[in-house]
């Protein structure tokens, strides 16, 4: 059952992606300053991020977002990234934030996921097919 009354309707989408050159995944500095560019492309609104670099290679980074988190771990000696963005509401597109990444990264290839969060029972879609009108497309379940 569809919850509008909680209020707390979010969309969750999570990638997966291989064949990335590792040049582009390699510095967390870099990714942070690229996610943060995302973030704010769709709209989302950004509180703080933190990068962590590993040695010998890899890198994490976590944005965190008025509207909750977008976040990125890579393995560039695999070619793969691990990315995830949630935002509560409607007015902050995640979609929008990955696809901006993917853009930088330019993997070979992908694997996209959205949940829809916060509504009852965790529904999964693919990605854009809830979109900005979300609450509407689930109350057809109801």
């Amino acid at each position: 059952m569809v919850r509008p009354d909680y209020g707390t309707y979010g969309r969750h989408v999570a990638v997966d992606a291989w064949g990335i050159e590792p040049h582009r995944i390699y510095e967390a500095n870099e990714l942070a300053h690229q996610m943060v560019q995302a973030a704010e492309a769709s709209g989302a609104t950004v509180l703080s991020f933190q990068a962590k670099q590993f040695e010998p290679q890899g890198a994490t980074v976590l944005v965190l977002l008025s509207e909750s988190h977008m976040s990125i771990h890579t393995y560039p000696e695999k070619g793969f990234a691990a990315l995830d963005c949630y935002a509560c509401g409607e007015t902050v597109d995640p979609q929008a934030a990955i696809e901006a990444m993917l853009r930088v990264l330019r993997p070979a290839e992908t694997s996209k996921v959205q949940i829809i969060r916060g509504t009852g029972p965790l529904f999964v879609t693919e990605p854009g097919t809830a979109g900005r009108t979300g609450m509407d497309f689930l109350r057809q379940f109801n």
